[in-house]
């Protein structure tokens, strides 16, 4: 069924948006981010922002730019690039504040403030550099029995804090005016945890679409994100560029080698800025298509 029309731009997103917030942004690496609110922020005032992210370029970006204070991640990559070099350059000058977590642990932080209780047990990040270099981290005793060869015993399990979001961001292949949000590829990337893990949630798409078509693109697995959890829906085609948006569009490697190269002066960086991001979208979509063909 229908909802209310959420149709809205980039530039209403990001005027929602205050500074010192903290954004979740939903993908994996370099695949399927909301580039296109990301190249928004990237263009407006805001500055002092807390990132959780299975991160790619737009964390980056976001670290490159000064807008990003403190980064909350699983990794973050570029994919077909291992090491994301904006991101390692502020982690390693210390820009900012970096919070690396196990993969498993983000997508547990992301369940619990989905969930609304304060934190979720686990194993992950046991017996690893995790609790010596996240001294913030907690343990908790279970009260329950576990079997062990000995016998039992109750278990010491990390307790994974609740990663609560004022806002999450994320990109679908398809989506209708109230925002219920189809994948097409072959993995959510836990968008659907960042858009419940929130206080508001924005949706860009490929496509808006009649709510009937939705059933028709994809099985009900595919329909991750109710329009019950999304605050905003903009439609943005080719708004994942330059990571890829499967089947839609693959990643644009000559694009991603060049935006990598970047790192290596100010002078570049200066030059990529001014061509690709202190223009709007319509433009920075104008420059890619021209590049492309």
């Amino acid at each position: 069924m229908s909802g209310p029309d959420k149709r809205c731009t980039e530039d209403e997103v990001v005027a929602e948006l205050r500074s010192g917030i903290t954004i979740g942004i939903g993908g994996w690496g370099s695949r399927r981010k909301p580039m296109s609110i990301i190249r928004a922020i990237l263009r407006s005032d805001l500055t002092d922002l807390t990132i959780v992210s299975y991160g790619g370029p737009d964390v980056g970006l976001l670290c490159r730019s000064g807008k990003a204070s403190k980064v909350y991640s699983g990794f973050v990559s570029l994919d077909s690039i291992p090491l994301e070099p904006h991101y390692q350059a502020a982690r390693q000058n210390g820009t900012i504040a970096a919070a690396e977590w196990d993969e498993g642990m983000l997508l547990l932080g992301l369940q619990a403030a989905a969930w609304r209780v304060p934190f979720l047990p686990t194993r992950a990040g046991l017996g690893s550099d995790v609790l010596k270099n996240m001294t913030d981290l907690r343990t908790v005793t279970s009260p329950y029995e576990t079997v062990v060869p000995q016998g039992s015993e109750f278990e010491e399990l990390l307790a994974v804090p609740a990663l609560e979001l004022d806002a999450a961001i994320v990109h679908q292949n398809r989506a209708d005016a109230s925002g219920n949000s189809v994948w097409l590829g072959e993995d959510p990337f836990m968008d659907d945890l960042f858009v419940r893990a929130a206080t508001t949630a924005y949706v860009s798409t490929e496509a808006i679409v009649a709510t009937e078509d939705l059933a028709g693109l994809a099985d009900l697995a595919h329909l991750k994100i109710s329009r019950m959890d999304v605050t905003g829906v903009v439609e943005a085609p080719n708004g994942a560029h330059f990571t890829e948006c499967l089947p839609d569009y693959g990643r644009d490697e000559a694009f991603q080698t060049r935006y990598a190269a970047t790192a290596k002066s100010d002078e570049v960086w200066d030059e990529f800025r001014t061509e690709f991001l202190d223009i709007d979208e319509a433009g920075y979509q104008a420059k890619v298509k021209e590049l492309q063909s």
